[in-house]
């Protein structure tokens, strides 16, 4: 049975990786602001909080992030000019990114891992559930994950993660789950959480994707979480003894999501992104789609 739970407002968004798999284009460009299609990847991310009603934001930073900052500030004097040459729709875009959420920003400092940047958002979270957003993982709008997670918690308590079949070659490259069925058919109850596992030591093929819906006495487990693979503090790591043990942090629950996801911090995945989404955008899809046809044709 539901009851009544803290509304959750608050997202954040770890933002301090060093985008090594896109060098040298992110020697001085943050990842996070490599353009999918005329819109940076992390854009993407703050609308997808804003859609799932967190209008409070903090993104977790590192150095030579400062572009992130730039991005989601007024630029009155570019603003000014496209206002003076009359150009509304490009004037529209550039005062979109600045009006969409509350921003806040703190930086990680060393970069100790995932779980250390959930840490760092303690502070501003307080005592309230929250949502983390990776930035490399894209939702398509059209499949709302981050609802229904939200819808999850609230209902059910606790922590909770999206989780996506994955082929089982393919689960080392994650966090993997055990998981239980619920009644629900999108909803499992997660009994234990391993990062990035060997495929014959897999408990299962659902993988941990990059949403994540949490419980504020999280925050005391990963104080006290040792480093572990890769000598970092996993998120994961954090999970498993929530999932082991309600009495800490309530229990941890998945939410199977089965719908349009764009990875991109990987570079093949990253440009499937941005054909796709092209495609499908009004303005440009009709040219570049007959376009794409033709390549196909004649190249391939």
């Amino acid at each position: 049975m539901s009851q009544s739970r803290p509304r959750i407002s608050k997202a954040v968004i770890p933002a301090a990786g060093l985008g090594t798999r896109f060098l040298p284009a992110t020697k001085a460009t943050p990842k996070e602001m490599l353009p999918v299609v005329d819109k940076p990847a992390i854009q993407y991310v703050v609308e997808e909080a804003v859609a799932a009603g967190l209008d409070d934001v903090l993104m977790v930073t590192g150095r030579n992030k400062r572009p992130l900052e730039d991005h989601f500030d007024r630029n009155y004097e570019l603003e000014s000019a496209l206002e003076k040459k009359g150009d509304t729709e490009r004037l529209a875009k550039v005062q979109e990114s600045s009006d969409l959420a509350s921003i806040h920003y703190v930086r990680q400092g060393d970069p100790k891992g995932l779980g250390h940047a959930v840490l760092c958002a303690a502070p501003h979270v307080g005592q309230e559930p929250f949502a983390v957003l990776l930035g490399d993982d894209l939702i398509d709008p059209r499949d709302p994950l981050l609802q229904r997670m939200i819808e999850v918690q609230q209902i059910r308590g606790g922590s909770v993660v999206a989780l996506m079949e994955v082929a089982p070659e393919q689960i080392h490259l994650y966090g993997c789950a055990a998981v239980e069925t619920t009644e629900d058919s999108d909803t499992v109850q997660v009994t234990g959480l391993v990062e990035k596992p060997d495929a014959a030591e897999a408990p299962s093929n659902y993988a941990i994707i990059g949403r994540y819906v949490l419980d504020p006495r999280l925050f005391d487990v990963l104080r006290t979480t040792a480093p572990g693979r890769g000598g970092e503090i996993q998120l994961t790591d954090a999970l498993q003894q929530l999932a082991q043990d309600e009495t800490i942090g309530g229990p941890v629950h998945g939410v199977v999501f089965k719908g349009r996801r764009y990875d991109t911090g990987d570079r093949g995945d990253y440009l499937r992104a941005i054909v796709r989404l092209a495609c499908e955008r009004e303005d440009l899809g009709p040219d570049f789609r007959d376009w794409l046809r033709r390549y196909v044709a004649e190249e391939m």
